[in-house]
């Protein structure tokens, strides 16, 4: 497809990207650390550390790998939540040539070992409020020759060691566990303070991370995103936010884990090409705690999903904020709705930008501009050096303004699947385009727009229908808190709508639910089955996990 979307491009904002200016991730690690190193990297509860401790500390751990006769392409696996330990972890075995195995520290012990076992991961270093998990699924693992333990409160000072104690011994949090060989964290980074450290030749076609997903379906599979494609990402990321930006003087707010694709590449990496500070969020689900926290610090730019903000939308002291500073809000994981985006925008005074990408292509495939005054709906633009086809079931391309399967072509596009030729050939087509399994289309000035996955279409009478539409016009009713919709077997007919709701008002009912829907959805879209719910299953970032509520 011609690309439209250029003519719309906001100003300064290049048509192509080059990264041949860094030979991988590193690269960009250690000019940051140098130009910014007496400033502030990461913020966690309360204690700074800055870019010159972030790379001795990073060394380091290299260093200490090094020593271990861990050679590069060994595939070291991190398991933790937003804290000082995860990118002194991930930069240090980036260092190291190494290849970072993200783990969710909420994976069960059967997901755990998957893993664990299809990568091959040799060392893990892992939260001990989650070692009982890998204790469990240990017995199973083939590959694991290190445990390397951390605690919450390891890398906060007397601050952390209180911090530990009150959730040892107090709110009990860390379930008993027994682990053989394991070592500390404190104690390998003491230990490596005066090792050497020679640091290996690491190219664009090197590995930097397996990022497991489950694609477009089955099971979890690890998308190689090598040093190349994350460099493209960071690269297009940066081009497009540089213009709204000051190099040293931003301050981004990290609540969807560092260890998720999203907060990865934008949040960990992005930012740190822009020198700025980054503030970790433990548990961004607490949202008074949040809320409090972030009202410390003048931000200037935040990223999070639909659920988040809306979340922070429904706290009193959250609409109370300072947002003066706040530069651009960037919205992507799942699609942001009208309601949130409009509210957010009349709370905060500034838009809610919506991006869109996917695990595969390391994240970002598009952004909208930033210097939008308004909410248009769509997922944005393509980002620079990328192409995109909007392709039906024959992989015919479709004409502007028709729905298909959007198809994305760019640098950013994983290597493929770990071990799995024959998934990756059915993803990625001969000629690089990339099947993302999400359906949308392309307006006349190049906008992109999401209707929904693929997979989560419902099929009433013959007739398409995408949850998030639904989903957007039942959030519209001012005593909805939350929504998800799906589709429920209704015999010959195919399917009929279900929603499943969390009232804001007691009072809301069934029949002034379908009664609303009907005002804005011809009638096969009006939901028949309405089913109120305390709360909706989410993934680890605040997705709404349609696939259990169909379960039900």
């Amino acid at each position: 497809m011609e690309r439209i979307w250029l003519s719309n491009y906001p100003a300064n904002v290049p048509a192509e990207i080059d990264t041949s200016q860094y030979a991988s991730l590193v690269d960009i690690f250690t000019q940051s650390c140098q130009r910014h190193a007496s400033s502030t990297a990461y913020i966690s509860m309360g204690k700074n550390l800055a870019y010159a401790q972030l790379d001795a500390q990073s060394r380091d751990f290299a260093a200490w790998l090094q020593q271990q006769g861990i050679k590069p392409g060994t595939r070291i696996a991190l398991m933790m939540p937003n804290l000082f330990q995860y990118p002194v972890c991930l930069f240090g075995a980036l260092r190291a040539g190494c290849i970072v195995v993200n783990c969710n520290p909420l994976y069960t012990p059967n997901e755990l070992r998957h893993q664990l076992n299809d990568s091959a991961a040799e060392v893990i270093v892992i939260v001990e409020n989650f070692a009982a998990t890998l204790q469990e699924a240990l017995p199973a693992i083939t590959s694991l020759k290190t445990i390397i333990v951390t605690s919450i409160g390891e890398m906060l000072g007397f601050k952390g060691l209180l911090l530990d104690f009150a959730v040892r011994h107090i709110k009990k949090k860390i379930p008993r566990w027994s682990l053989p060989n394991t070592l500390r964290l404190k104690t390998v980074l003491k230990s490596a303070r005066d090792l050497p450290f020679s640091p290996p030749e690491i190219g664009h076609d090197d590995i930097a991370f397996l990022q497991y997903t489950g694609g477009t379906t089955g099971v979890a599979k690890g998308a190689m995103l090598t040093h190349g494609n994350m460099l493209a990402n960071v690269c297009q990321a940066y081009a497009w936010v540089k213009p709204y930006t000051k190099d040293g003087q931003d301050f981004i707010i990290t609540a969807l884990p560092l260890y998720h694709i999203f907060a990865l590449t934008a949040n960990c990496l992005t930012f740190l090409k822009l020198g700025a500070r980054n503030l970790l969020i433990l548990n961004p689900r607490d949202t008074p705690a949040f809320v409090k926290e972030i009202s410390q610090y003048p931000f200037t730019a935040i990223t999070g999903v639909n659920t988040l903000f809306n979340a922070l939308l429904n706290n009193e002291q959250f609409t109370r904020l300072d947002f003066s500073s706040l530069h651009f809000t960037l919205g992507g994981g799942m699609a942001v709705q009208r309601p949130v985006a409009e509210r957010w925008e009349t709370v905060t005074g500034k838009p809610l930008s919506q991006a869109y990408g996917l695990t595969e292509t390391s994240p970002a495939v598009t952004i909208n501009p930033l210097d939008s005054t308004k909410f248009n709906g769509s997922i944005g633009l393509p980002v620079p050096s990328t192409d995109i086809s909007i392709r039906d079931e024959n992989g015919r391309e479709m004409p502007i303004g028709e729905t298909g399967e959007i198809c994305v072509k760019g640098p950013q596009v994983m290597k493929g699947y770990w071990n799995r030729p024959e998934e990756t050939r059915q993803v990625i087509e001969p000629d690089g385009f990339l099947h993302t399994g999400d359906m949308g289309y392309i307006d006349n000035d190049g906008f992109i727009y999401l209707v929904d996955r693929k997979k989560d279409l419902i099929i009433v009478s013959g007739f398409n229908v995408y949850p998030n539409e639904i989903e957007e016009v039942v959030a519209r009713h001012p005593d909805v808190l939350e929504v998800a919709a799906v589709g429920v077997d209704n015999g010959p007919a195919g399917e009929t709508v279900k929603i499943f709701v969390v009232k804001k008002n007691p009072a809301l009912t069934e029949k002034q639910l379908i009664d609303f829907c009907r005002e804005s959805l011809t009638g096969y879209k009006v939901p028949k089955l309405v089913e109120f719910r305390e709360e909706l299953p989410k993934t680890n970032v605040g997705k709404l996990l349609r696939r259990a509520l169909k379960k039900t």
